[in-house]
């Protein structure tokens, strides 16, 4: 099965704009979210009696009725049959092309980690998305060149947060990271905001699912030179991969490719310091700053 073999299209790093660098209109969004709202009313129930009805949280239904989530295939398989919405619901999600604070090439990968079963992320340039507090997203969208417009930055911190959800709203879903010490050593908008920063990943390793790896200043084999990995699999098992440069992004499907990511990646996990020491680390980096 292939998706896309080693698609590539223009658009900037970390997800957060458009090809043109505009936010993306969530006009369907929208829309599709007055569907589902327009049904649950329609079948007298409130966001808490329709939420656990089709397995979700209460915030990401009020999220997706306001427009400000994508919905996940399983909720829209659920609200059908939950509210009995003859066809309507699944035939506005066919309509569903474009999610706002997130890169047009970047929606089919932001997509597809809803319903991940694992996720796995190497970063060497800034903190991954998923990881960071919304003072360390902020200090890097503010100094973003072309200079973004404050609406253009609440879209994109609206974007970032909201996929950050993933990790507490889906235990099940294993996710591994292993970034680059010099990343906290830079401090990114200043000691205060590290600091912050680093108190939210110590806060996210106490998550079961959550696995934080530093990879150490001093480390003479190192099987990410080739810059940032990201994978994924699926429900079904099937394995993809994405990387980023600077003005585009790659989504893998082809075996071959993902088979040789994996391979770097796994090398990395054991040249990366422990999940224990790495966790030790952070405390004193915490200490000192």
């Amino acid at each position: 099965m292939r998706v896309h073999q080693c698609e590539r299209r223009v658009g900037g790093t970390g997800g957060a704009t458009g090809a043109n660098g505009e936010p993306e209109p969530s006009d369907s969004l929208k829309a599709f979210g007055e569907v589902v709202k327009v049904f649950r009313k329609r079948a007298l129930l409130t966001q808490e009696q329709f939420a656990p009805q089709v397995r979700y949280s209460v915030p990401t239904v009020a999220s997706i009725e306001q427009g400000r989530r994508f919905p996940p295939p399983a909720f829209v398989d659920r609200a059908e049959d939950v509210l009995d919405a003859f066809g309507v619901i699944k035939a506005a999600a066919k309509h569903l092309s474009r999610r706002p604070g997130l890169a047009s090439w970047f929606r089919q990968w932001a997509q597809m980690e809803t319903e991940a079963v694992s996720l796995s992320t190497y970063e060497c340039r800034l903190i991954p998305g998923l990881l960071q507090t919304e003072a360390y997203a902020r200090a890097l969208f503010v100094n973003r060149l072309p200079p973004l417009d404050d609406d253009q930055i609440e879209a994109r911190l609206t974007a970032r947060m909201e996929r950050q959800r993933l990790l507490r709203e889906r235990p099940n879903t294993s996710y591994s990271f292993i970034i680059e010490e010099h990343l906290l050593l830079r401090q990114a908008g200043g000691p205060e905001v590290t600091a912050g920063l680093i108190d939210h990943l110590l806060d996210l390793t106490q998550l079961r699912n959550i696995e934080v790896q530093l990879m150490p200043l001093v480390c003479n084999d190192h099987a990410g030179l080739d810059g940032p990995i990201q994978l994924l699999e699926t429900p079904d098992n099937m394995w993809f991969g994405y990387c980023e440069a600077q003005e585009s992004g790659q989504f893998i499907s082809d075996s071959k490719v993902v088979s040789m990511l994996q391979m770097r990646y796994a090398r990395m996990r054991s040249q990366a310091h422990s999940p224990e020491y790495s966790v030790s680390l952070l405390q004193r980096m915490r200490g000192a700053a």
